[in-house]
């Protein structure tokens, strides 16, 4: 139908229409009350990242006194080399690496390769496996150190560790996450296309779904290594002093019949630093692959 054609009316409806949709290609610019509550939320979660900072730089006799310091003092890289050596936070930072990126490895494509399946693909039992996968999130973890540690001794892996690895390689959140992605944002008519012309399941893994699922991959492989380097309660009983990760080598600062304050504040932030400078050279891309999915869902 031409304009010429259109009565009065529904010129009107078609200009109001295209006016609509010329405004929402618009940049949309924020107030100084976003601003300001954006402000206030930053300085709410830096506050402990900070209050860690000026603590770690003081004495443990000047934390005792009140008021507590609210600035930094001069004792910040003293107290990290005692931490460090006392710690032995060498040792601890590379098997931290090794077991969290190992972890995030895993999980990350397994899980998709899981989300996949239970997604997209059609096979029996597909939606009772799903609930018995989803189940297992509500079992309490303190339920399995016992037989877990029992399965891991008779394994002889005691205080390695592949005893820290192997439980989470990968995990239920993980799936089903994957899973809740891929129903949206991957078209079961893109992978028909791919199977048209001729690819193998590996080639429609690598090259429609792997693609297609990068954006929940960052976020999961974000979520996954923030997780396995902060975990205590599995590696502080399946592993020692003598190799520990981040987390069980930080344990032994806070021994003693008076256990000094600072030095254990300094030690928390050298185990914080190696997640805040992954943030800052990948965050872009993570918050980029974020974005990317959301525009595509």
């Amino acid at each position: 139908m031409t304009t010429s054609e259109l009565t009065l009316p529904q010129v009107r409806k078609e200009g109001r229409r295209s006016r609509r949709v010329m405004g929402a290609g618009k940049q949309l610019h924020a107030g100084p009350v976003t601003y300001l509550v954006l402000a206030v939320f930053a300085l709410v979660s830096l506050a402990p990242l900070v209050w860690t900072a000026i603590a770690a730089s003081r004495t443990d006799r000047r934390l005792a006194e009140t008021p507590p310091p609210l600035w930094f003092g001069g004792n910040l890289f003293k107290n990290m080399q005692t931490a460090w050596d006392e710690a032995g936070l060498g040792t601890a930072m590379l098997n931290s690496v090794i077991v969290a990126g190992a972890i995030t490895i895993s999980t990350v494509l397994f899980s998709t390769l899981a989300g996949f399946a239970f997604a997209k693909l059609r096979f029996r039992f597909s939606g009772f496996l799903l609930l018995l996968t989803i189940g297992t999130m509500m079992i309490p973890p303190q339920l399995a150190v016992v037989p877990l540690y029992l399965w891991m001794a008779d394994l002889g892996w005691s205080n390695q560790l592949q005893t820290v690895i192997l439980p989470t390689l990968v995990t239920a959140f993980g799936t089903f996450f994957m899973r809740q992605y891929l129903v949206q944002a991957l078209p079961t008519e893109l992978i028909e296309a791919a199977r048209v012309d001729g690819a193998s399941s590996i080639r429609v893994v690598w090259h429609v779904v792997f693609p297609a699922a990068r954006p929940a991959m960052a976020v999961l492989g974000l979520l996954t290594f923030v997780f396995a380097w902060n975990d205590f309660l599995w590696p502080i009983i399946a592993l020692n002093q003598q190799n520990p990760t981040v987390q069980v080598a930080l344990n032994s600062l806070g021994t003693g019949y008076v256990p000094d304050q600072a030095v254990i504040m300094a030690g928390a932030l050298l185990g914080t630093l190696p997640l805040l400078i992954a943030f800052l050279l990948f965050g872009k891309q993570i918050v980029g692959g974020i974005m990317q999915g959301a525009i595509k869902g």
